[in-house]
């Protein structure tokens, strides 16, 4: 917990009809992943979504906000990640982001889900961080350069995948603070996660 400005990363599995009632944010940018299943959002800006595998939910709660987070199926388990990211502004107003990225955007590449509202990211954060997702088969292979005075931090949400010769499973993960390009090979289908960090 807390890697530069990523201060925690929620492997959350929902059971069926359950989740988490009405609580509170302040001051953090909280993006939604969506592995599996589906989630229902609801928050004291009247905004509601029921976001699945192909969208990105982005909330900056700045002064503050509340949300309730439910698996709205009867049936199906709901399995995401919610990661946290320290603003660089405090007291900003509360905004909320969505949009959509398709499994054919992420398989085998590297695609900018959320980053500065300048980046060209599917969401825009008040923070210098850039989150890559990729959907990589197995066998495939991605590389990334970790340029000078950046700090990344690799995530594999699940399967089996190799950076630069270590083997990682669903829940590792690796960090670097030093420039080097990552190697990245999908020992079997993988969602991997990569954060480029200020």
């Amino acid at each position: 917990m807390g890697f530069r400005s990523l201060r925690v990363i929620n492997d959350d599995k929902i059971a069926a009809g359950r989740g988490f009632p009405t609580h509170p944010h302040r001051n953090m940018e909280i993006i939604s992943y969506v592995l599996d299943g589906s989630l229902q959002h609801r928050d004291s800006m009247g905004k509601g979504a029921i976001i699945t595998p192909d969208d990105i939910q982005m909330m900056s709660a700045g002064t503050g906000i509340t949300h309730s987070e439910y698996n709205p199926s009867s049936t199906e388990a709901n399995h995401l990640l919610q990661i946290w990211i320290r603003p660089a502004m405090r007291g900003v107003n509360p905004r909320y982001r969505e949009n959509k990225v398709t499994d054919d955007q992420k398989t085998n590449q590297w695609s900018l889900i959320a980053g500065p509202d300048d980046s060209g990211a599917a969401v825009g954060i008040y923070q210098d961080a850039k989150i890559f997702a990729s959907k990589l088969q197995a066998s495939e292979s991605l590389d990334y350069t970790l340029e000078r005075n950046r700090h990344a931090w690799l995530q594999v949400a699940t399967g089996e995948v190799t950076v630069n010769g270590t083997t990682l499973a669903a829940g590792d993960a690796v960090a670097s603070s030093r420039a080097t390009s990552l190697h990245v090979t999908a020992n079997q289908s993988s969602d991997v996660l990569l954060f480029d960090l200020s």
